[in-house]
C-alpha cells in the first residue's frame, strides 16, 4: 500500500471525490460525495514532477475511497500549486487524465473506457475509446461519454469512423412481481 504525504493525500482526494461524484451518467440519480474517508492508491510506480505540476501513478493502478474505485494503466494528475500562506502545501487539481483500461465503479456503478478526463474548471468528465457505463443491467455505449456533474446531464457521442458506430443503449425495464392469488 502505498502512502502519500499530506499534501498530495489532499490532492488526491480532490480528485477521488471529483471522479467518484461521476456516480454518474446515463439515468444515473445525483450522487453524494462520499464521507472523508481515508484514500488508498496502489501502483507499480510513483513519479512526482513539480516542474509539471503534475504526479503520474503507473501501472496497476488502483485509487479507492470507501466504495469509490478508480483503476487504470496510468493516472496522471495535474494540479496548481497552492500559493496560501497559512497553508503552504495546499494546491488545487485542475485535471486528472486516466489511460489504459480505465475502469470507474461505485455501487452498481460501472464505466469503462481507454481514456478518462477530468476538467475541474468545467466540473466535466469524459470517458472515450469504446467507452461504456453500466448501472446494474441497463448499458450505454458510444465512442465517448461526457457527463457534467453540476448538471447531471450525460451526452454520449457516436464514432463516425466506424460503420454501425452509432450509440448504443440496453434499457432493462424493472419487472413488476405479480402476486399469484392462492385457491382455497
Amino acid at each position: 500500500m502505498l502512502t502519500l504525504p499530506r499534501p498530495a493525500q489532499k490532492l488526491l482526494q480532490a480528485i477521488v471525490i471529483s471522479c467518484f461524484t461521476l456516480g454518474m451518467a446515463t439515468s444515473l440519480p445525483a450522487a453524494k460525495p462520499p464521507a472523508p474517508e481515508p484514500i488508498h492508491v496502489e501502483a507499480d510506480r510513483m513519479v512526482s514532477q513539480e516542474k509539471d505540476s503534475s504526479v503520474v501513478f503507473m501501472g496497476n493502478v488502483e485509487a479507492r475511497q470507501g466504495d469509490l474505485v478508480i483503476r487504470a494503466d496510468e493516472m496522471t494528475v495535474f494540479y496548481t500549486p497552492g500559493k496560501d500562506r497559512e497553508n503552504p502545501g495546499s494546491s488545487q487539481v485542475h485535471r486528472l487524465v486516466c489511460r489504459g483500461n480505465v475502469e470507474i465503479t461505485r455501487d452498481d456503478w460501472l464505466g469503462i473506457g481507454r481514456r478518462m478526463d477530468y476538467l475541474a474548471d468545467e466540473r466535466k468528465v469524459v470517458l472515450t475509446g469504446d467507452a461504456k457505463a453500466w448501472q446494474g443491467r441497463n448499458m450505454v455505449a458510444g465512442k465517448t461519454i461526457t457527463y457534467y456533474l453540476d448538471e447531471g446531464r450525460s451526452i454520449v457521442e457516436q464514432d463516425k469512423t466506424k460503420t454501425g458506430g452509432r450509440v448504443k443503449a440496453v434499457i432493462h425495464p424493472e419487472a413488476t412481481k405479480k402476486k399469484k392469488k392462492k385457491t382455497p
